[in-house]
């Protein structure tokens, strides 16, 4: 026992000096030490590979293709010779995805919030469960969904935003359409909000008791107590599911697909009809595409996957600033 004691403490010691994580020398310990940096190591290779997979069949394309293929608009691979280029692409999916974002993420947080200090526990049993089932629902579910349920729907509330916010450019234009890049963006939000909803609440749930209970003691509303004692614990949490919620709206595809109209150009006007997306292009493209044009459809994915892995670096960076987990 004292043996065993003397080992554990010294190798608390190691960890304490050079942070790597501690080992007593035990065979179990060891084999899962190698295995836990074996995953890791695993994970990286597999993402290098992808990388260079996609870099690898993309580069015909793009030493055939005659047009700029960051800022051209025009998808022509098949043609003679090739343009095309991802500025449209690039443009409808940010659009779609930000706008899923800031309308997901108020009502995530405030249906996350309801569940963890509102609600009864029955009712936020029940709740918590319907919310982690939303999240589980493919995506082409919700695509079918859009295009007989939603779409239909779209042109009143299309033609509402524009006569209210009609002044500013995204919102503006002489007309107003239902499959266009607001519908996509939400389908995306309605498909997103179950994902940024479940982890915020797991995160307030995990708040401290006692900081909870030192704000009511001190007089505080229950909202004053959210905000001061939960909101700010929170944060890195909230960026973190926000960020998740962003990053499957970029790589969604069948919804988009489905819902969204593929019109050529690019159209500062999101209402009306017409618009694509990286993963709608693909989609809907690949099994027309020829040689050059699936080498050109990978190299839109490889875009599209070096924009999703920066997003995730800068919510990494911007989590890392918060150590209240740690």
């Amino acid at each position: 026992m004292t043996s065993d004691t003397g080992v554990h403490a010294q190798a608390q010691a190691r960890h304490r000096a050079t942070g790597r994580p501690m080992s007593t020398g035990r065979l179990g310990d060891k084999i899962f030490v190698s295995a836990a940096r074996g995953s890791g190591i695993l994970v990286l290779v597999i993402m290098a590979a992808i990388a260079v997979f996609l870099v690898w069949k993309a580069i015909p394309a793009l030493q055939k293709n005659e047009a700029n293929f960051l800022t051209s608009e025009a998808w022509n691979p098949n043609a003679t010779p090739p343009k095309f280029g991802i500025a449209q692409l690039a443009f409808g999916t940010v659009v779609s995805s930000l706008l899923a974002m800031l309308i997901a993420t108020p009502v995530a947080i405030g249906i996350a919030l309801f569940i963890s200090f509102y609600s009864s526990r029955k009712l936020a049993a029940a709740l918590g469960y319907v919310v982690d089932l939303l999240a589980a629902v493919p995506s082409i579910v919700y695509g079918l969904w859009g295009v007989a349920v939603l779409v239909p729907h779209m042109e009143g509330i299309s033609k509402l935003i524009n006569a209210v916010l009609g002044w500013i450019p995204l919102f503006g234009g002489d007309g107003v359409g239902k499959a266009s890049v607001f519908t996509a963006g939400v389908v995306l939000a309605i498909m997103i909000l179950p994902i940024i909803s479940s982890i915020s609440r797991e995160v307030f749930l995990q708040v401290p008791r006692a900081n909870v209970e030192a704000a009511l003691a001190l007089g505080a509303t229950r909202w004053e107590m959210i905000r001061l004692s939960v909101l700010p614990y929170g944060r890195s949490g909230m960026i973190g599911a926000s960020m998740l919620g962003l990053g499957r709206a970029m790589g969604e595809t069948i919804a988009v697909a489905l819902v969204l109209t593929f019109v050529p150009g690019i159209n500062i006007h999101i209402l009306q009809d017409g618009g694509a997306t990286f993963a709608s292009n693909i989609a809907n493209s690949f099994g027309e595409a020829s040689q050059t044009g699936r080498s050109a459809l990978i190299a839109s994915g490889l875009v599209l996957f070096v924009i999703t892995l920066l997003i995730n670096m800068a919510a990494r960076a911007v989590v890392a600033r918060r150590k209240e987990f740690a």
